[in-house]
């Protein structure tokens, strides 16, 4: 796995506290006057907001008493000398501004900027000034916000997202806790969120995909860690395409892998068809499935090139594990007598795999044995039971929550959601920006562990790069079919079938995976 200390900074995500101490280090050892940084980072997020709204006409921004504020009433001055109608509302005192904060306002209040303290306006004031507006610029409460806000900014804060406005969040939206990416209370729904110096962790895991909107980063010219360490890796489909193994004109078959699926007890016979023919798109050179006898005639009938194989004993498997590179498990298998034999085969076998769905809830009534060939992937609920604690705490800090179940069950852990989350040891973590709510349908996790078996099938020394990947490819796919098919309509088949396509454009060296502009 590529080591975070060598990569880009602009791959790299930080914890809150970090990005403070790259800001401190920039001013107090590299000479960048502090107010000169703000400044930069208000023509930023102000040049950034007429790049997407460029007919814009009227602006309400909303100001905090730290930095944020600052960074808030120097846009305010930007968007007034652009000739953009303002109003400007400190909704904490401006008497509560210090150091660079109060120079900003102080700026903006002499560059005519009109700054007027929401204790004054009153609630037929505030209607008029949403009314009006055209857009709303978040800087009210910043990085350094972690519990839920309290009044006035909970209630700004919600009329803010009943405005039916564009929001544009200055550095984070406000409420969301820029670590961890949990929100504890009322959070601002912003369309953009324009970042600066490092980027925040949590602005791409937990709640940070549902409410930051397009997260564009601007480094101000500050390209330096300063020493400090990234909290993970911020991996695309434009980052991880040369991953893939290059194939020669010559290949055959046996040269990528062989992948088992075990999945599909009764009534759950299509978990395993949906992971097999993933992997057959995948590139896995051989895929195997067992499965429950009664759904062999359906799995043919669907991917004709998987050779099937109806178990009704777990002692039916080794034989099959035998010839396997890589086995898939847990896909609809049930906590059966029948899932329980064939999860205890394949772990006795000691084989490279992947454990997923029911797998991992037979796993977490087991006494922990760490694996290092092992990938599990659970979502949420899955890691809450194999760690016994609850879903919050697991949302609660998801890079964490990784963590901890790779310290604990070994090899590499993918914990599914928005920001897919992937732990490998020694603090090496990814995490797979974006999401896609059409992804949220029965099966599409058990496509993602076909997926997963099939890369690790090819790159068999890097678990971690397979899991990274997979988790990435899943998501790529799952936004191009969403182009045609919406979100609501979104099926598991429809990931497969683009992800030739996908896979299409790393073999060819091209990519369309963008910056949002």
């Amino acid at each position: 796995m590529p080591q975070h200390a060598g990569g880009s900074l602009s791959d790299a995500l930080f914890s809150a506290d970090s990005v403070r101490r790259i800001d401190q280090h920039v001013i107090e050892q590299l000479g960048v006057d502090g107010f000169d940084l703000m400044q930069s980072a208000a023509h930023a997020a102000f040049r950034r907001l007429v790049l997407r709204w460029p007919r814009v006409e009227s602006l309400l921004v909303l100001c905090g008493a730290g930095n944020n504020g600052g960074d808030g009433y120097l846009v305010a001055a930007n968007a007034l000398r652009d000739g953009l109608a303002v109003d400007c509302i400190a909704v904490a005192s401006t008497e509560k501004l210090s150091g660079d904060a109060r120079k900003a306002w102080q700026k903006a209040v002499a560059d005519g900027v009109e700054v007027r303290a929401l204790a004054d306006i009153g609630e037929p004031g505030l209607d008029s000034l949403f009314e009006r507006s055209g857009l709303i610029v978040d800087a009210m409460l910043g990085t350094g916000a972690s519990g839920a806000p309290r009044e006035p900014f909970a209630g700004i804060i919600a009329r803010s997202n009943h405005a039916g406005l564009p929001v544009l969040a200055v550095d984070v939206p406000s409420g969301l806790n820029a670590t961890t990416g949990a929100a504890k209370g009322e959070v601002v729904q912003a369309t953009m969120t324009v970042t600066f110096i490092g980027r925040k962790v949590g602005l791409y895991t937990g709640q940070g995909p549902s409410v930051c909107g397009d997260v564009v980063f601007e480094a101000l010219g500050t390209d330096t860690h300063a020493g400090e360490a990234p909290v993970a890796t911020l991996r695309s489909w434009r980052t991880v395409q040369s991953w893939l193994p290059k194939r020669r004109a010559s290949a055959h078959k046996g040269q990528f892998g062989h992948v088992l699926i075990v999945a599909g007890d009764r009534g759950f016979g299509g978990a395993g068809i949906l992971a097999a023919e993933a992997a057959a798109r995948s590139g896995a050179g051989l895929v195997s499935l067992a499965t429950r006898p009664e759904y062999v005639t359906a799995a043919l009938a669907r991917c004709p090139s998987v050779m099937v194989h109806g178990l009704i004993h777990g002692s039916e498997l080794p034989s099959l594990l035998a010839a396997a590179t890589v086995v898939v498990c847990g896909p609809g298998m049930g906590q059966s007598a029948w899932g329980q034999q064939m999860l205890q085969q394949v772990v006795e076998s000691g084989k490279p795999r992947v454990l997923d769905a029911d797998a991992l809830n037979l796993l977490s009534t087991r006494v922990a044995v760490p694996a290092n060939n092992q990938i599990l992937t659970p979502h949420p609920g899955e890691a809450a039971r194999l760690l016994n604690c609850l879903v919050p705490e697991i949302e609660a800090d998801r890079v964490a929550a990784a963590a901890r179940l790779q310290s604990l069950y070994g090899g590499v852990v993918l914990l599914k959601g928005a920001g897919t989350v992937i732990a490998s040891g020694e603090a090496a973590v990814d995490v797979a920006g974006g999401s896609n709510p059409g992804m949220a349908t029965g099966g599409m996790g058990d496509v993602l562990s076909g997926i997963i078996g099939a890369l690790y099938a090819q790159m068999i020394e890097s678990p971690a790069q397979a899991a990274a990947m997979g988790a990435v490819v899943h998501l790529e796919a799952a936004t191009r079919a969403s182009v045609d098919k919406g979100y609501m309509g979104l099926i598991p088949t429809d990931v497969i079938d683009v992800l030739p396509q996908v896979f299409q454009e790393a073999e060819s060296g091209v990519s369309c995976d963008k910056e949002a502009e």
